[in-house]
């Protein structure tokens, strides 16, 4: 009798569990003819249309979409959980840019929102909303990247995040993990953050070289960075030394000084060597670290991840550049096996600028 009873109840929580789950796959057809999770989303289809023919050329990882995900880390990061440091996600960078594009961590930023103020405009978004919906767009349009949480519903900023909020090249270590401690992120969760510089290319470390990358396949999404930062080097790739890089193992490409030293310090050298060749790791975590990111000081938004275009996969692995092979990792992490790599074939390469830079 006990056990038929068990029974009856377990039944009985099995088919309440499918009624629960039927009613979070329910999808909404939009007048659009696409279909989403809950109708509030449907007026973003037509948004996502129109940001990616006006802001991103059709769809294209290039210098507007690198410069989107950029502006969205800036924004939010000028947030606190102790308080007193600003709104977080709320697009205030857009809303106040004469303000915040004068701060000098963010420097050559000016471009990214005087293009977006233009499209921002003729949306009915709020500034955080739009944002952010474009730095989920502009990641998708990359190869290799993860498929963006959008979260809709900020509402309009009201002031100015403060200044030395932003992360700067030339920090400390212990400079730049405190910054993310005080916005409530791990060391790991800045490590996956960083991921973002695969698809990266510095303006204003120096200005005789604008758009620079980070590493040799700034159009994808990969892992490529975290190898070649590790890499050791042997020139600058523009006008001499630069506060803010040390020496570059390509031609055409800048390493950052934060990168190489997060790389190489012992909070953080074996996470930074983890997600070499790890696609699936850098794509996870720089996922679930942007979903914290982009709601950094927001609450009460409706989940619209539906409307983000879903990337093109990556094609991988990644390689070697041509005439480098594990001799020339700079290994720091000593607890964990380097990953097996293969060489690309033929000389060493140059590493062209970003297009439209």
């Amino acid at each position: 009798m006990a056990f038929a009873r068990l029974s009856s109840i377990v039944a009985i929580a099995l088919a309440a569990t499918q009624v629960a789950n039927a009613g979070l796959t329910k999808r909404v057809t939009c007048s659009t003819g696409q279909t989403t999770a809950n109708a509030k989303c449907c007026a973003l289809f037509p948004v996502v249309d129109f940001i990616q023919q006006n802001l991103f050329d059709g769809g294209e990882c290039g210098e507007e979409a690198h410069s989107a995900l950029r502006l969205s880390f800036h924004d939010a990061i000028g947030f606190s959980i102790h308080g007193g440091k600003g709104g977080g996600a709320d697009g205030s960078i857009l809303a106040f840019n004469q303000t915040e594009t004068a701060f000098h961590a963010n420097g050559g930023i000016d471009d990214i929102t005087d293009r977006q103020f233009t499209v921002w405009q003729q949306t009915d978004l709020s500034a955080g909303d739009f944002v952010h919906l474009a730095a989920a767009i502009g990641t998708g349009n990359c190869p290799g990247a993860p498929r963006l949480q959008f979260m809709f519903g900020r509402p309009a900023p009201v002031a100015a995040a403060p200044d030395l909020t932003v992360p700067e090249p030339t920090d400390s270590v212990t400079s730049i993990l405190a910054r993310f401690a005080d916005a409530g992120f791990s060391a790991a969760e800045a490590v996956a953050l960083l991921s973002s510089h695969s698809v990266a290319a510095a303006d204003v470390v120096d200005p005789t070289i604008p758009g620079t990358p980070f590493d040799s396949t700034a159009g994808t999404f990969d892992t490529q960075v975290f190898l070649e930062v590790l890499l050791k080097g042997t020139a600058f790739p523009g006008n001499g030394s630069q506060p803010g890089e040390v020496l570059s193992p390509l031609a055409g490409e800048m390493r950052l000084q934060s990168d190489f030293l997060i790389s190489q310090d012992a909070r953080t050298a074996c996470l930074w060597q983890a997600m070499i060749n790890d696609q699936n790791r850098m794509m996870t975590q720089f996922k679930a670290a942007m979903a914290k990111l982009q709601t950094l000081g927001q609450k009460g938004l409706t989940d619209c991840s539906d409307v983000v275009p879903v990337p093109a996969p990556f094609a991988g692995p990644i390689k070697f550049p041509a005439s480098f092979s594990q001799a020339d990792v700079q290994i720091a992490c000593h607890t964990a096996r380097f990953p097996t790599i293969q060489t690309v074939a033929g000389p060493a390469p140059t590493v062209a600028p970003v297009p439209g830079s």
